[in-house]
């Protein structure tokens, strides 16, 4: 076999996370793989993973790859090892660890959504912006763009594949919290998740909705419930989205699930549903979009698969159709498997982590930014507004028509 010569190999990028749970579990999955798969311009490292519990944060390190642990997340962003820091942490400390990655001239991915309020998404995207004139990036991990047949369906569309887009509908459905038992962990606490079924399953279809369309809601009309208000307390650790509980009972200060109805710039309708209380829905991310020329239908559980419509075509043999994408010609697959040589969840962390290591290697800005992170938080706190006014229309705060 023959072995590249290490003077020729690309420069190191030493990468730090902050968080070692669910998603620094995938984000790790990602940094460990994408330079095994793909040809970067630069070559990523594992350097430092930080925790607050030092035997977890050292098992972690450990179990994934890392090469050292920290107990304080600022002693990582100090590190000379580490020029890129990767947050995967609860929402609460997301502005704070970005903000001083950022001016101690660290490139950031934080995972989403990209702050718990406006106010903090928009001081990101003020240190990111200063940032940016030094030369560090920023970006946020909305991995789901980065599954292949939901970056070939946004090609499709921008193609003019669909025509003139008119509705767009998006449903988020999870089943984890349907048991009432099921205990209190940061995600159903406002101080650390910042919202509950709207920000954690809400910001990933808002995001892909703008996405896929190319263009932002301009306003929205939202109802959410919160059906069960009282959860045992956590007892122990939790990990991903499993817990226990103990016997004393705390309140739920989040959603549980969200209901709106949107309006995109281009005056396309937009339906979404997020929920973490369908019962026997694991994950079931689901989105059609329908336009004067054809129709696009995608379910995440089935994630190597596009349905496309050409409405144009003889109504005799017309009909969706099934796009397996898995070809070499779609994207991020030239790096992978034969085709119809099926890709998972995990490999859209792949994808993010090579899209974010080619664009810190040329200077060009990556996507999502965190003004996309902005835009989707926008969207967000309209939702809750128009919730708090009894569904009432309530226009998004936005600066920009188009989503990269």
């Amino acid at each position: 076999m023959e072995h590249r010569d290490s003077r020729t190999a690309p420069p190191a990028l030493g990468v730090g996370m902050v968080g070692y749970a669910f998603m620094g579990a995938a984000h790790s999955q990602g940094w460990r793989t994408v330079g095994h798969v793909f040809d970067l311009p630069l070559r990523p490292l594992l350097a430092a993973i930080a925790g607050r519990d030092a035997h977890a944060v050292r098992a972690a390190a450990d179990r994934h790859g890392w090469a050292a642990a920290e107990t304080d997340w600022r002693a990582l962003v100090a590190r000379d090892d580490v020029q890129l820091v990767d947050i995967c942490t609860p929402g609460d400390s997301h502005a704070e660890i970005a903000i001083a990655a950022l001016e101690a001239g660290k490139h950031v991915l934080c995972e989403k959504p990209l702050a718990n309020s406006v106010a903090e998404a928009e001081a990101m995207v003020a240190a990111a912006d200063a940032a940016r004139s030094r030369g560090q990036l920023a970006m946020v991990g909305f991995n789901y763009r980065r599954v292949p047949a939901l970056t070939y369906a946004r090609r499709l569309i921008a193609d003019g594949r669909l025509g003139t887009l008119r509705h767009v509908r998006v449903s988020y459905l999870q089943d984890w919290l349907v048991d009432p038992d099921f205990p209190l962990t940061w995600r159903l606490q406002r101080e650390h998740a910042g919202s509950g079924a709207l920000g954690d399953l809400g910001a990933h279809i808002v995001d892909l909705a703008q996405y896929l369309a190319g263009e932002v809601l301009v306003g929205v009309s939202a109802q959410l419930e919160t059906f069960v208000k009282e959860r045992p307390r956590l007892d122990g650790a939790s990990s991903g989205l499993t817990a226990s509980g103990g016997t004393r009972r705390g309140p739920v200060t989040v959603d549980d699930a969200a209901v709106f109805t949107g309006r995109l710039a281009s005056g396309a309708l937009a339906t979404f549903e997020a929920t973490r209380m369908a019962s026997g829905r694991k994950n079931a991310l689901r989105l059609e979009m329908n336009g004067e020329y054809g129709s696009l239908a995608f379910d995440l559980e089935r994630l190597n698969e596009l349905y496309f419509l050409d409405y144009r075509e003889p109504a005799a043999t017309a009909g969706f159709r099934r796009i397996v994408v898995t070809e070499a010609e779609h994207p991020y697959l030239e790096g992978w498997w034969p085709p119809g040589h099926a890709l998972g969840y995990e490999h859209t962390f792949a994808h993010q982590a090579r899209d974010l290591v080619e664009a810190i290697a040329s200077g060009t800005d990556p996507m999502p930014s965190f003004a996309d992170g902005l835009q989707v938080q926008r969207v967000l706190a309209a939702v809750e507004e128009s919730a708090q006014k009894n569904s009432v229309y309530t226009p998004v705060q936005s600066v920009e028509a188009e989503v990269r």
